[in-house]
């Protein structure tokens, strides 16, 4: 069947998934991109869509003829539709055997294992590119660490032997579909304990284990090289892993005894180090309150429901903010930071406008990489370097 779209968004009736309607419609209206969009539910979509001329087509994520006869019509696949591991495997499933490109959102690191192990062969066969967590989790992160190495290598002919990425600031609404794929992770986990085992590896979604990394630091700890208390980083868990991964699929590019962390910034003195032991609590707090029952459902109360977001000011005030620190092999004069920069919400505006750069990438853009499971850097490392400042993530060196 000939590809009639460049690309099809599945779950443009959520809430992330109409910020990508909007943000491809206003970005891409006058240029030759054909998509459309699609889902179960067309009087939702209909009310999205809001009178503009934008194909709809409809299929469930439970019916895998519906799921093969869309993904057969596009070049890619853009899906905002969590947590993955409850709707998404068919998806993949059909994306891989059909050749058809594909882009998410997701975080549950088990279920992306899963679906490297099961598809990845199909993928390669069929020439789908399949690309897991191309949002606020990972491109910052993997994209940061990609850029920093190529600045190193073109200034010094090395890689950072050691990458430190930290959370300068943000603001902006929680994420409820991120909220809630994290609470399905741990309801899975609780009842699964090769899950647990899953999350708690630091080379999950490498394909052959190895490397110089241990579990994620979840205590306190004051970090000379930004003179400031460090708390853990919410999102670490998921990001150091693709990161990883990276290495791995770009041929340890980065080097065989590369090391990378993730931090969250919480200032000098006695109010850094409360900042930084609170971070922790809330942390590990959330993290077991999610594995039981319970405490599941009261987190559940206090956090955003999936399909809910912030509102329209508070997305367009909202901002993130991350600093890289690479250093040098063995002259500490030549380390490299590099500022990364997101003009709204890292949670929805930011990510929504993320994932959809991803996918005209794998639409449009000449990608050197063939069919298979990669992640953002290693299938569209340089492209999304060039394409990203279009949605307002920008990177740069900073001065001495």
């Amino acid at each position: 069947m000939e590809k009639i779209y460049d690309i099809i968004i599945w779950g443009a009736s959520g809430f992330t998934g109409r910020l990508a309607v909007d943000y491809i419609h206003n970005n891409q209206n006058n240029s030759n991109l054909t998509w459309a969009v699609a889902g179960r539910n067309e009087s939702k979509i209909k009310e999205i869509i809001d009178g503009r001329n934008i194909p709809i087509l409809i299929a469930d994520s439970h019916d895998k003829e519906s799921l093969v006869d869309l993904v057969k019509k596009t070049k890619v696949i853009l899906t905002t539709v969590g947590p993955y591991a409850r709707y998404g495997s068919e998806l993949v499933e059909a994306c891989a055997e059909n050749g058809t490109h594909y882009c998410d959102l997701t975080g549950e690191v088990h279920w992306m294992r899963q679906m490297i192990t099961k598809y990845q062969n199909t993928a390669k066969e069929s020439g789908a590119k399949i690309v897991h967590t191309c949002g606020f989790d990972s491109i910052p992160s993997d994209i940061g660490v990609y850029f920093l190495q190529k600045n190193m290598r073109e200034l010094h002919g090395v890689n950072a032997k050691q990458i430190k990425y930290r959370t300068r600031g943000f603001s902006g609404g929680a994420s409820g579909g991120t909220v809630d794929s994290l609470m399905s992770m741990m309801e899975q986990a609780k009842k699964d304990s090769s899950i647990l085992k899953i999350i708690a590896n630091p080379y999950a979604l490498n394909d052959k284990e190895k490397g110089l990394d241990g579990p994620d630091k979840m205590s306190p700890y004051f970090d000379e090289d930004f003179d400031a208390w460090v708390g853990p980083f919410i999102m670490a868990g998921i990001n150091t892993r693709v990161v990883r991964r990276t290495n791995e699929l770009l041929n340890n590019i980065y080097g065989d005894d590369f090391e990378y962390n993730e931090g969250s910034i919480t200032g000098k003195g006695p109010k850094g180090l409360i900042g930084a032991t609170t971070s922790g609590m809330v942390t590990g707090g959330m993290a077991g309150m999610a594995a039981f029952s319970p405490t599941r459902s009261i987190l559940k109360s206090f956090l955003p429901k999936p399909g809910e977001g912030p509102s329209e000011e508070t997305m367009e005030n909202g901002f993130f903010e991350i600093e890289l620190l690479g250093i040098h092999p063995t002259d500490r004069d030549k380390d490299i930071r590099v500022w990364i920069h997101g003009d709204k919400d890292p949670g929805y505006k930011s990510t929504a406008k993320m994932i959809s750069e991803s996918a005209m990438a794998l639409a449009q853009d000449d990608l050197n990489v063939g069919g298979g499971f990669w992640t953002p850097a290693s299938a569209m490392g340089d492209t999304l370097i060039d394409r990203l400042p279009n949605a307002g993530v920008t990177f740069k060196v900073m001065d001495k």
